[in-house]
């Protein structure tokens, strides 16, 4: 009962989240479609932390609740939803960062037939403009850990953000990831030693 509460909370009037998932795995459209718009913006959320880029994170999305779609009839019940769908996005997002390893990171700024575009810059804190100096600092900062995450594994740095983005604890980590809290713990270790590395003055 506490993990229907749980998996419905900012949902609204909408049944609990196992009534609509017991109806979607028979069949009922609208039952599935009121499941998307109760953990879209979550999910979405959570694509772009991991990832950095609204490109990325809007195609991990939508092969996200295409992989539900189609893989509903096997959840068992035997967790609750939301780490049986995050599980879903992170491996998704896992394999993006491993292919963005293969053809290297790719840079914060891009450039454009309009000039150069800063990818991250609908992550940066509004009242920062207000402040010049500020600004120039966060740029720095922000172009610092996204050198620091692109030297740790993908593993690495799906469970350094997932701790600190997303503000799981490393139980909960361990279980979206098919692991042991011990090994999240561990692995977290590794990437705040590496982070820590990277960013020197500004830790």
């Amino acid at each position: 009962m506490a993990q229907q509460a749980a998996g419905a909370a900012g949902a609204g009037v909408s049944p609990p989240v196992d009534s609509l998932i017991r109806a979607a795995q028979r069949g009922d459209q609208d039952a599935f479609a009121e499941l998307v718009r109760t953990y879209d913006r979550s999910v979405l959320r959570l694509a772009m932390n991991l990832l950095r880029s609204p490109e990325d994170a809007r195609d991990v999305y939508q092969e996200a609740f295409l992989r539900v779609f189609r893989s509903l009839d096997t959840f068992r019940f035997d967790c609750s939803f939301h780490t049986w769908l995050y599980r879903i996005v992170t491996n998704i997002c896992l394999d993006h960062l491993r292919k963005r390893k293969v053809r290297k990171e790719e840079p914060a700024v891009v450039e454009t037939s309009d000039g150069p575009v800063d990818r991250m810059e609908n992550f940066e804190e509004d009242s920062a403009h207000s402040d010049p100096e500020r600004t120039v600092w966060n740029r720095q900062l922000k172009e610092k850990i996204e050198g620091a995450l692109g030297g740790l594994t993908p593993r690495e740095r799906m469970v350094f953000e997932l701790r600190h983005y997303q503000g799981l604890r490393l139980r909960n980590i361990g279980d979206t990831l098919g692991t042991s809290e011990e090994a999240a713990k561990n692995c977290l270790f590794r990437a705040t030693q590496k982070m820590r590395s990277v960013l020197g003055d500004f830790v």
